[in-house]
C-alpha cells in the first residue's frame, strides 16, 4: 500500500527524535492513506512557516498487520471508548517515555480542536460520549498510521 506524509520538506531518511511528543498515538511518523489528507497538511504546514508543501510517497507491506510476530501493531476500527481514552493519554503524557509500547497504531484521524476538547473532558464540562463525538474529523472519517519505532519506520520504503 502507499502512504503519504504532508511536509516542507522531501524526507528521505525518517528520523523519529524528530517527531514532536503528545500527539494521537504519541510521538512518532505519522501517514495518511489518502493523499489529499496529506497534502492538506503539508499546505497548512507551508502556510505556517512560508514553504512549499511537500508529499512524501512511502511504500509499505500492509500484510505486516496480520499475525506479525515482528510488530505490535494496535488497530482503532471506527471512533470508540478505547480510541478516546488512548488518544487523551497520549496527549496527556507529562514523562519523555511513551505510554503504549506499540511499533503501530492504525485509527482514525481526530479534529484538529482535540486540546480544547480535552480540556473540556479533563475538566469535566463533557462526558465520554461527548468528548468521542467532539473528536470525531469533521471530513468523516480518515485513518492515521503511526509508525513510532525504528523497527517499523524500516518497513516503509521512499517511492
Amino acid at each position: 500500500m502507499k502512504l503519504y506524509h504532508g511536509s516542507t520538506i522531501n524526507i528521505e531518511q525518517i528520523d523519529l527524535s524528530k517527531s514532536k511528543p503528545n500527539k494521537d498515538f504519541g510521538k512518532g511518523f505519522y501517514l495518511s492513506a489518502e493523499e489529499e489528507q496529506a497534502r492538506e497538511m503539508a499546505v497548512y504546514k507551508a502556510l505556517q512557516l512560508d514553504l512549499e508543501p511537500i508529499i512524501n510517497v512511502y511504500e509499505f507491506d500492509e500484510r505486516m498487520f496480520e499475525g506479525s510476530v515482528e510488530l505490535k501493531v494496535k488497530q482503532f476500527s471506527t471512533y470508540d471508548e478505547e480510541w478516546a481514552e488512548f488518544i487523551f493519554a497520549n496527549r496527556n503524557n507529562t514523562s519523555t517515555q511513551p505510554i503504549h509500547d506499540y511499533d503501530i497504531v492504525v485509527g482514525p484521524i481526530a479534529n484538529d480542536r482535540v486540546g480544547v476538547q480535552i480540556r473540556h473532558y479533563m475538566e469535566r464540562n463533557i462526558d465520554l460520549s461527548t468528548f468521542i463525538e467532539r473528536l470525531k474529523y469533521m471530513k468523516g472519517i480518515t485513518f492515521q498510521y503511526f509508525f513510532g519505532t525504528e523497527r517499523a519506520i524500516k518497513l516503509l520504503k521512499k517511492v
